[in-house]
């Protein structure tokens, strides 16, 4: 995914109102939206590097948007968007070996009244239509890390343990079923579920891989001023 020169170096002031975010720029102070509800823990320090991406929109209030955030171990990415564009974008390249037999996908897919998951493949359109082969993809962005692992999530999340239990349900129902971590963060050399903020999403997600949900960790490659890819080697999991 390129940022087609929209993208500006900064520096971070601060964050507040969740959704917020203060940077200087040339002198002038900029507010950005922060497209993240996350705490963002270990990734915010003030006074330091950010990266902003601007849309000159007519209909948008805050005219820039947070992208990335320099940490001392590299940069981090914010914009909670861009993984599902990200994964979309690898299973188009054909850049997962194991995604490469399903010619098909949709991406929001409602699996029920009240849920969707984030993306479905299937071998044909025809087996999408008919709602059969198919294998269901949840997307999780991961910005906190503990020394060079990357966990999720940093705070506690009702809504991701739920998509835990579907992905189960999925799998016991004989579809394929999966959870793709994608790291927007350099300098982390594996996954792990962090606990000490989530113990509960930790044990469903060990017990989703008892019961053969795949999980899938993906670091990403970022270059802030260009643009964000994913790096299709799988980081090692520690569960």
């Amino acid at each position: 995914m390129l940022f087609h020169d929209t993208a500006v170096e900064v520096e971070f002031i601060k964050r507040y109102k969740r959704f917020f975010a203060d940077v200087r720029h040339e002198n002038e102070i900029v507010t950005a939206h922060v497209p993240n509800t996350g705490s963002l823990k270990t990734c915010i320090f003030e006074g330091g590097r950010a990266v902003i991406t601007k849309n000159d929109d007519p209909k948008r209030k805050l005219k820039a948007t947070l992208q990335f955030l320099k940490t001392p171990t590299g940069w981090a990415g914010v914009n909670t968007s861009l993984p599902n564009q990200l994964i979309f974008e690898a299973w188009e390249l054909g850049q997962i070996a194991d995604w490469h037999p399903f010619k098909a996908a949709q991406r929001e897919y409602k699996i029920s009244k009240e849920s969707r998951l984030d993306l479905v493949l299937a071998p044909t359109s025809q087996d999408l239509q008919e709602k059969k082969n198919l294998h269901y993809i949840e997307i999780k962005n991961v910005t906190y890390a503990d020394n060079a692992t990357a966990s999720f999530p940093d705070a506690e999340t009702v809504r991701g343990q739920k998509h835990l239990l579907e992905l189960m349900r999925l799998k016991t129902e004989g579809h394929g079923a999966e959870i793709v971590f994608v790291i927007q963060r350099e300098g982390c050399t594996a996954f792990a579920p962090a606990d000490a903020i989530d113990a509960e999403y930790g044990r469903l997600l060990r017990q989703a891989v008892n019961q053969g949900v795949k999980v899938r960790a993906l670091s990403c490659r970022i270059d802030p001023l260009v643009g964000i890819h994913i790096d299709p080697a799988e980081l090692p999991l520690r569960l």
